[in-house]
């Protein structure tokens, strides 16, 4: 989807994934809609890329197995490039003398 597509293309697009996987799956809107419990003209709403719920499209997702498309939405934590540098600096950057400092079952007498 590009960044230019009006609200209603958005929509349409939305529609044509659910349909195009309903229709791989062999299924009628009338199952879908039912293992969804939303009804058949909701389901066809949807796939015209009318207004629904987000609820409702998600339970269309998940009985179409299709869940992992709303990965791309995943927030991940990732470190900032001031907290690597930092992690940097933390690691060794030479190995002691006799190979034992810091080493957590070392017994220094």
């Amino acid at each position: 989807m590009q960044d230019t597509m009006t609200d209603q293309a958005i929509a349409v697009a939305l529609g044509k994934y659910i349909k195009h996987h309903r229709l791989q799956q062999n299924k009628t809107q009338t199952q879908i809609a039912k293992a969804a419990q939303i009804s058949r003209s909701t389901l066809s709403l949807l796939e015209r890329g009318q207004t629904v719920t987000l609820s409702t499209f998600i339970r269309v997702l998940r009985v179409l197995g299709q869940l992992h498309a709303l990965q791309t939405f995943e927030v991940q934590q990732r470190p900032s490039p001031i907290a690597l540098a930092k992690l940097e600096r933390q690691q060794r950057q030479r190995a002691s003398k006799d190979g034992t400092a810091n080493e957590p079952n070392s017994i220094s007498w």
